[in-house]
């Protein structure tokens, strides 16, 4: 028996493609799949005391430039 753990994206259509090639040629097999979203979870999480960074520059000659305005808001009907 042999277990093959893989990440694959969906094609546009929304279905999955695999190929395995097991080189037994005519021979019956059972298979099973499990199929299973990817989490936000399986990301790296972030450090601890991460977004007490915010705001933490204290360099006086820092300067945040003028930002361009925003585009307007798409409307949605």
């Amino acid at each position: 028996m042999h277990t093959f753990r893989t990440r694959e994206r969906t094609g546009r259509d929304g279905a999955l493609s695999m190929r395995i090639p097991l080189g037994q040629p005519d021979t019956e097999f059972e298979v099973v799949v499990v199929v299973h979203p990817k989490s936000s979870a399986d990301t790296a999480p972030l450090p601890p005391s991460y977004f007490d960074l915010l705001g933490s520059i204290d360099d006086e000659t820092f300067i945040v430039h003028p930002q361009p305005p925003l585009p307007p808001p798409v409307e949605l009907e």
